[in-house]
């Protein structure tokens, strides 16, 4: 994606060309020529039937991607990334979304791993980053509490400082994914009880080894064992393992936030999910109601493709996502869950695939029941739709009292 020589700065968010250069396409062709000889062929046959990988094999696929080099697209040269502009980036994940691909666990490589590099000491920097990136060591993410989730301030966990050089950390957390794999947590805790909710929150690294971290998994109505709660009875963590400032945990979470919402659009795998609709509908892509259909979510993902090609446009500029992220937020997330709507109404009955004898539906038609489920939650990780139209109304629309 490039600009013409002779267009003006100022003329230059209207006149962003959304073509991609030669040496993308052929990036694009390097990438998938990748993953088709790199791809073990029973993650390749787990993603063609289902997509559901146990963690052994979304580790295993990271390593390969560490041994190329490409583990961790957003991060720089410097700290073992591939230093790729905002448009190879860009294409990588989409190549990865479309071949159904494990997807990467995210809370090291895209949000704890960029924030040590921008708000870390050079030893936490030195001691995290090469274990993040080698996937020796795994992390998952300590923000929601049962009473704190899109009102993230008010949580409770709290980390008292016990004068011989430690925090005291006491308190519960809730959707912690994959903690159960996991080796490490980031945690806002309350450092400061008497102060407003968001002065008074640090940002800690707790190792989950520590004694007195409880964790217990959660098994979702899709079958997936992707969440889990986790307590914190007395646990000793090392000052060293604060991040930022005393009581300065709150901007840390907001810059995390953004992190986390690189991608979020997912264009790649609801067009993945559209064209596994088409295998499944057969016959019924030519009664013409059901073609309306089908022909309306194309329109969907177009507009959407769109929006977020404006987005990649941008950021190859060096113009810093705002809050127009939201929108691609909202409108990605439903999307990728009006598919999953799709190939329910397609397959009907036999949707309910998890309660059938075994055999009665096809593997291959398996995925439909547990995916539609999970997926669920996109409308809810990353940040709640409907604070992402809080976020649109006060600062892109500037509604009053917003």
């Amino acid at each position: 994606m490039w600009l013409d020589a002779g267009v003006t700065a100022d003329l230059a968010p209207r006149l962003m060309d959304m073509t991609f250069g030669s040496e993308h396409v052929a990036f694009r062709e390097e990438v998938r020529a990748f993953i088709k000889a790199s791809l073990p062929k029973d993650l390749a046959r787990t993603a063609s039937v289902d997509g559901h990988f146990e963690f052994k094999d979304v580790m295993r696929w990271h390593r390969i991607l560490a041994a190329k080099g490409w583990v961790a697209p957003f991060w720089p040269e410097e700290y073992g990334g591939p230093g790729w502009d905002a448009t190879r980036r860009f294409i990588f994940n989409e190549e990865l979304e479309l071949s159904g691909a494990p997807s990467l666990l995210p809370f090291g490589l895209s949000m704890v791993g960029p924030l040590l590099m921008q708000f870390g000491t050079e030893a936490q920097r030195r001691r995290f980053l090469p274990k993040i990136l080698s996937g020796d060591e795994v992390w998952c993410q300590g923000y929601s509490e049962p009473n704190a989730g899109s009102d993230l301030a008010s949580l409770k966990t709290q980390a008292r400082d016990d004068g011989q050089g430690h925090f005291i950390v006491d308190g519960q957390k809730a959707w912690t994914t994959y903690a159960q794999f996991a080796d490490w947590i980031f945690a806002l805790v309350r450092t400061d009880p008497a102060a407003k909710k968001q002065a008074g929150i640090s940002f800690l690294l707790i190792d989950l080894r520590s004694p007195g971290v409880t964790v217990r998994p959660l098994l979702t109505l899709g079958g997936t064992p992707s969440f889990s709660e986790t307590w914190f009875d007395g646990v000793r963590v090392p000052k060293e393992n604060l991040v930022g400032q005393l009581h300065g945990g709150w901007a840390l979470a907001k810059a995390l936030l953004g992190h986390e919402r690189t991608g979020i659009a997912a264009v790649g795998l609801s067009r993945r999910a559209l064209r596994r609709v088409k295998l499944l509908a057969g016959p019924l892509l030519v009664e013409p109601g059901f073609r309306a259909k089908v022909a309306r979510m194309e329109v969907k993902l177009k507009s959407l493709e769109m929006a977020n090609y404006r987005a990649l446009a941008g950021a190859q500029l060096g113009h810093a996502p705002g809050p127009e992220s939201s929108i691609l937020k909202i409108r990605g997330s439903e999307v990728l869950q009006q598919m999953y709507e799709l190939a329910v109404e397609v397959m009907g009955p036999n949707s309910m695939s998890w309660f059938n004898p075994e055999s009665i539906v096809p593997a291959d038609q398996e995925w439909v029941a547990s995916s539609f489920n999970y997926l669920r939650a996109t409308s809810i990780y990353g940040g709640s739709n409907e604070i992402q139209r809080n976020v649109i109304a006060k600062l892109i629309l500037r509604l009053p009292g917003a």
